[in-house]
């Protein structure tokens, strides 16, 4: 194994940070790059939920995301769970006979492929789990006890803290302005936003929502969807509930003792029709009263509309780029459930030069016009 000159990875989010966590810790020269703080981009504004029953579009699809849990156990082994790991497993319900009927096919789907789920009556879910909740007593409920969340900021915070330790450097508050390639169009340097030009032979674009400006300075066209969403953290003085659930109309998940995140796909549609974040932000809370009334004592402590980071097909574009050696992609929608498994296989490709079989149906040139 030939170790790379050095690797810059450029966005240090969940995908960026586990690509240079793995790359550090296997001798890689490794820079971490981000124009803001690591983690507290879209990994801190997501609904940061690990999972693959939502993921049954495509059976490798689904396979990347079953594997990407297994990365999250494997991972929480090395490092450590500490306050950023929970695997409480994830509730599901709804009052829409369509939507409840579209759950159970799912379920069935899902149980057909090995995955784990448990069906409940609402009142054994307030007795076993949650009962903060209120709900009909015969509403049918799905529990998927092997998902989790994670506190990505943390989890963010951890992975660079030791990648630093294995020897990497980390910079932020600054962009990269340009990327030089050679007469072969191979990566030979990139130019940060204060001039500043540094020599190396790999780039990893985990840039999130900016990875499409990214691409374009190696003349690379990556088609991204917008699709903005809205996350709310209230503030209370316990947190009501444990584990990530869809209710109706409304996620929720704990943040910690005394927080709680919001979201909602319903609440999404509004971002971009000009009304204000923080009537959107009273819409989730009053949604969220209804599942949870205990959250009505809750105070909003912080709204922010962020882009997700979303490959024109919907699918993750992982690995390099045939045409500019040198040049690699890291990303994806999911980034929380992938980011461990991304940044684990990833690093072998770059160290290794061989392509896992489990990227096959997410490489970049698939999205080359």
């Amino acid at each position: 194994m030939k170790l790379p000159d050095r690797v810059v990875v450029i966005g240090v989010g969940i995908i960026g940070a586990s690509v240079g966590w793995n790359l550090s810790r296997r001798g890689a020269d490794v820079l971490l790059i981000d124009a803001g703080l690591p983690g507290d981009g879209v990994t801190n504004w997501s609904f940061s939920w690990v999972n693959a029953s939502n993921k049954t579009v495509r059976r490798s699809y689904f396979d990347l995301n079953v594997a990407g849990m297994a990365a999250y156990r494997e991972l929480a082994a090395a490092i450590g769970s500490g306050s950023w790991w929970h695997p409480s497993g994830h509730l599901r319900w709804t009052f829409d006979p369509a939507a409840e009927a579209k759950s159970m096919k799912t379920a069935e789907l899902l149980a057909g492929w090995g995955y784990r789920v448990e069906l409940y009556a609402g009142a054994e879910v307030r007795r076993r789990f949650e009962p903060a909740l209120t709900m009909p007593d015969d509403v049918r409920v799905l529990f998927y006890p092997d998902e989790a969340w994670v506190h990505g900021r943390q989890l963010v915070g951890r992975l660079v803290g030791q990648a630093v330790a294995f020897g990497a450097e980390l910079r932020t508050g600054g962009a990269v302005r340009d990327i030089v390639t050679g007469a072969d169009g191979s990566v030979r340097a990139v130019v940060l936003s204060d001039g500043t030009r540094l020599c190396v032979d790999t780039v990893v674009n985990a840039a999130g929502p900016s990875a499409d400006r990214v691409a374009a300075l190696v003349a690379r066209h990556l088609p991204m969807r917008r699709e903005p969403g809205i996350v709310t953290r209230l503030e209370c003085p316990r947190a009501p509930v444990r584990r990530a659930m869809h209710a109706p109309h409304i996620e929720i998940r704990p943040d910690g003792d005394t927080s709680v995140v919001l979201h909602s796909r319903e609440i999404d549609t509004h971002v971009d029709t000009g009304r204000d974040p923080a009537e959107l932000a009273e819409l989730l809370h009053a949604s969220a009263r209804h599942a949870v009334p205990e959250l009505g004592g809750a105070r909003i402590a912080q709204t922010r509309v962020s882009n997700r980071p979303i490959p024109g097909d919907g699918f993750p574009s992982v690995g390099g780029l045939p045409s500019v050696p040198g040049y690699y992609e890291a990303v994806s929608h999911s980034g929380i459930t992938l980011g461990p498994v991304i940044g684990r296989l990833l690093a072998a490709e770059i160290l290794t030069g061989e392509s896992d079989e489990m990227l096959a149906d997410f490489r970049p040139e698939r999205l080359s016009p």
